[in-house]
């Protein structure tokens, strides 16, 4: 993602923390993101390094839960296009843009 948005500013992605209960610990360490707000955590975290315990109760995570429940989403990452279509599972750079692409011609025809 961050190579997208560095060649493409028209494209822009937010990014909801949503912890898989399969996944144990999973939920404290996206509180603790969201409590610092710290991309820098979230790529480490990632990468299997350690997150301090919460330092917040951070709502957002649980408000996170129940829309991603809500969408029928059950696994990460998921990304939601433009045109509202759902990519489930990571996706290389060129098939993540050619996606992108096809999402905002979908909605240019809408129109």
């Amino acid at each position: 993602m961050k190579d997208i948005v560095k060649k493409r500013k028209d494209i822009v992605f937010y990014i909801k923390l949503f912890p898989l209960a399969i996944h144990p610990g999973s939920k404290e360490k996206a509180q603790e993101i969201e409590c610092t707000r710290s991309l820098k955590m979230l790529g480490e975290s990632l990468e299997g390094k350690p997150v301090p315990k919460p330092s917040c109760k951070a709502p957002e995570i649980d408000r996170n839960i129940a829309l991603g429940k809500k969408l029928g989403i059950t696994g990460t990452p998921t990304i939601i296009l433009p045109d509202g279509e759902m990519v489930v599972g990571a996706l290389p750079e060129p098939a993540l843009l050619d996606r992108i692409d096809q999402s905002l011609k979908q909605l240019k025809h809408k129109k």
